[in-house]
């Protein structure tokens, strides 16, 4: 039997287990629909029987009565404005922390601010908060794209990041535009907000932790999952033998040939009941 240690901070934060517990309390209405997967887990979605899945501005236009649950990510102002004048029923389970986003970009940009979103401009968390803005929004992810991006320097700019940004790799794109401002005298005032939620600044710190300490690193989430993805790049870092794995249906017995300690962290979208049955089939069958 295998030493396992699994990261405290695994599983469902604060605003996933929210938007979840939402829709739950939702389903067994007629025409229940979430704008978007509810949360970056397929198997979380698979659970959420009788509540259907709108991706597009497109398919809200064929509904014309139910409830609406907005997801964890938050949406644009566009896509809420659709929704009110449409008349149905809207649940906001939009995460507390992108809710703060939102107010803090439409209002900085109302100010006539230069907004810049250090995250992944496809991430629909990014998309809604873009769409709060009042001016151009520009997204950088990359010090390729923070050293290129032109901003106006008679402007003030305002710096806010996606909430499950790498902490590190945003302290390094922050440091770029300071020096840009500094050495060039490129931008006049910088106003920059950490806006990465603190559990997933508390998940990143752990699972660096554990992945230096152990022989075999598993990190389990869904496969859209945003700061998953951003957990297993961290810890392949520190593991060269780090997995990304959805369910203990990806365990694979070469992962843990001459690995006599295993570390598990997961991504805030993923069940406790994954987490666990990831945790006993490593300690039982590996």
């Amino acid at each position: 039997m295998k030493e396992v240690i699994l990261a405290k901070s695994a599983g469902f934060c604060f605003g996933v287990k929210r938007a979840v517990d939402t829709v739950y309390e939702q389903t067994g209405k007629k025409n229940v629909y979430t704008f978007g997967p509810i949360i970056h887990n397929e198997e979380v979605v698979k659970e959420k029987k009788g509540v259907f899945v709108i991706n597009t501005m497109e398919e809200l236009d064929d509904i014309t009565e139910g409830t609406v649950i907005i997801r964890s990510h938050g949406v644009s102002s566009a896509v809420y404005e659709a929704l009110q004048k449409k008349g149905v029923e809207i649940v906001d389970a939009t995460c507390p922390f992108v809710l703060k986003i939102h107010n803090i970009v439409k209002q900085e940009s109302a100010n006539g601010k230069q907004i810049v979103i250090i995250g992944n401009e496809k991430h629909p968390e990014v998309e809604g908060i873009m769409g709060w803005s009042k001016t151009q929004v520009h997204v950088v992810d990359t010090a390729e794209k923070a050293q290129n991006l032109q901003l106006d320097p008679q402007r003030e700019v305002c710096i806010v990041s996606q909430t499950t940004f790498n902490y590190n790799k945003f302290k390094d794109l922050v440091e770029i535009f300071c020096k840009k401002r500094y050495d060039n005298n490129v931008l006049n005032i910088l106003n920059i907000l950490n806006t990465i939620c603190n559990a997933t600044e508390e998940r990143q710190r752990e699972a660096k932790s554990i992945a230096g300490e152990v022989d075999t690193m598993l990190v389990v989430g869904g496969r859209h999952s945003s700061n998953t993805q951003k957990l297993f790049e961290i810890c392949k870092k520190e593991c060269g033998n780090t997995y990304y794995i959805q369910t203990p249906v990806d365990l694979d017995s070469e992962m843990f040939q001459c690995s006599s300690y295993v570390g598990i962290t997961a991504g805030a979208s993923t069940p406790n009941k994954i987490i666990e049955e990831v945790q006993e089939h490593v300690r039982i069958k590996f």
